[in-house]
């Protein structure tokens, strides 16, 4: 059945009194007062039954359409094991309990292995002090406990753990295990008890200088290792790790000097074009010669992309900087670029794939903004090879 039928733009929309369907059992019901609260239709023994899954646009906890998406795959997911999402027997489950489950859908649904995995271990470790209650009988004190430890000292991996929280609470409403508010909640919840996010120090990649760019890419050019021609074309396209590592041939126009990133592949979810400057064909059609599978920077074993360890060792080997990372590579080449260049902003924001005011996102896919990228990229180029 189809489904993802609602945006936010319509719900917020929608004022005539009804049911309107996203699809595949998710309604949003508006009432004659103007009041929007999601539900979930479904059959179980033949019979006809619905869960509320939240309210929409108000109130102290207001459910998006994307967060009422992932309570009905929650529930879908229990029908699909034959679990009945009103069930009594399952009151007493714990926080462990749905939390696996939770676990499962992200897997399912996430394109991302760095992200499963990052979900997995964030509240596999930093939420222990949940898992062995009752589901029903969370509290904000458990969670604010459950945070405190971390909440300074890691700021963003506890940030980050609190939203998760905050997840596997929403999967146990929509599945009628929980009632109320949820305790993992910033507004209304945590706000009042924990530093406000804002005040929190936040990590970023370390990036290397710009003005060591140079002679760290004619280092790069000096080694045979195929994690220096990785890092080197990293550089040169200002792309992401997971974009260059995961990069195979058929993405490659070596004619049209382009490289076309599918959206399945890009953290934003959107097809990206990447202009390639002289040195980067160079580089692709010497790895095109010795290539013995579909992947541009195969690693040590046949049909495994390069690692990022391997390609951050060969990063800092040529700068001679320690703990810089590849990752931080974007934002060396967004200082060089804001610094020493006078390309418009959105052409530079384009070029790193984020997203950018409307009036340019029209033009993201237009010949003039590619040959404008491509300019700023030939510059960057220019510049790595002074």
């Amino acid at each position: 059945m189809a489904r993802h039928k609602l945006t936010e733009k319509a719900c917020k929309a929608l004022s005539e009194p009804g049911i309107y369907s996203d699809g595949d059992g998710l309604y949003l019901r508006v009432r004659p007062g103007g009041s929007k609260q999601w539900l979930f239709v479904y059959r179980w023994e033949g019979k006809r039954a619905e869960l509320g899954l939240g309210g929409y646009g108000a109130g102290t906890a207001p459910v998006s359409v994307s967060l009422a998406r992932d309570k009905a795959a929650a529930i879908r997911d229990m029908l699909a094991r034959k679990e009945d999402p009103k069930a009594d027997k399952k009151t007493g489950a714990t926080f462990a309990e749905i939390m696996e489950d939770v676990i499962k859908l992200k897997a399912k649904s996430s394109k991302n292995e760095k992200h499963r995995q990052q979900w997995a271990m964030t509240l596999r470790e930093y939420a222990k002090p949940l898992h062995d209650l009752p589901v029903a009988k969370v509290t904000i004190d458990d969670v604010v406990r459950t945070l405190n430890p971390i909440w300074e000292s890691k700021p963003e991996t506890a940030d980050r753990t609190r939203m998760r929280i905050a997840a596997v609470m929403d999967a146990a409403k929509a599945r009628g295990l929980f009632q109320g508010d949820n305790p993992a909640a910033w507004r209304g919840a945590l706000e009042n008890l924990l530093p406000a996010r804002n005040k929190l120090s936040r990590g970023h990649h370390p990036a290397l200088d710009y003005k060591l760019i140079p002679a760290t890419m004619r280092a790069l050019g000096e080694s045979s290792a195929v994690s220096a021609r990785a890092t080197e074309l990293l550089c040169l396209t200002a792309c992401r790790s997971g974009e260059v590592r995961g990069a195979v041939w058929s993405e490659i126009d070596m004619d049209g000097a382009l490289w076309v990133i599918p959206a399945k592949r890009m953290k934003g979810g959107a097809e990206h074009r990447v202009p390639l400057t002289d040195r980067a064909i160079a580089i692709l059609k010497a790895q095109k010669q010795a290539a013995t599978s579909d992947l541009v920077f195969e690693g040590g074993k046949i049909g495994t992309p390069i690692s990022d360890t391997a390609m951050n060792k060969s990063l800092r080997a040529a700068s001679g900087v320690k703990k810089v990372t590849i990752h931080g590579m974007r934002s060396t080449f967004r200082d060089w670029a804001g610094d020493e260049t006078h390309h418009p902003r959105d052409v530079i924001e384009m070029a790193l794939a984020h997203a950018v005011r409307d009036k340019t996102e029209a033009a993201y896919r237009r010949q003039d903004a590619l040959q404008k990228r491509r300019a700023l990229m030939d510059d960057w180029e220019a510049y790595c090879a002074s």
